[in-house]
């Protein structure tokens, strides 16, 4: 086998190896970029408890409690599931019942969403993107049907 022979053989070995590697790291990465779930994905991919995800979805109407230790739940919804969702903090200015809301946390065996931290729509006509596209695909959306991060 000559140089170049030899040559070629260690850039293409390179290249194959490169390859797998990207694509074993595409293929882990798979679930975690998507940027939130909604209440009914929890039951239909098998999250376990312990993960820690975003969830997004409307604030379920009359869902809204707080206690005198600043402990806030309530319950995020879409068309297919509800799930209960606890916060010790304060809550953005815009936040409130029937609005799009995105909370990060971790799931808990009993199914409580205990959330580290809570996103609200930040004007009249905003909802996430992603929100407002699960939304529409479930047929949920109410919305206009131009840009949902827009309108």
């Amino acid at each position: 086998m000559n140089r170049k022979k030899r040559r070629l053989m260690i850039i293409g070995s390179s290249l194959a190896v490169l390859g797998l590697a990207l694509g074993l790291v595409l293929y882990a990465l798979n679930d975690s970029v998507v940027f939130f779930h909604a209440p009914s994905d929890i039951e239909a991919k098998a999250i376990k408890p312990g993960t820690r995800f975003r969830l997004g979805g409307l604030v379920q109407e009359g869902s809204l409690q707080k206690s005198s230790n600043q402990i806030i739940s309530f319950a995020v919804e879409d068309t297919g599931a509800s799930v209960r969702v606890q916060y010790a903090g304060i809550l953005p200015d815009l936040f409130r019942e029937g609005q799009g809301v995105v909370a990060d946390g971790v799931l808990e065996t009993s199914g409580l969403f205990r959330a580290d931290s809570v996103l609200a729509r930040h004007d009249e006509n905003y909802m996430p993107r992603e929100v407002a596209d699960a939304l529409r695909e479930q047929g949920h959306w109410q919305g206009e049907t131009g840009s949902a991060g827009t309108k």
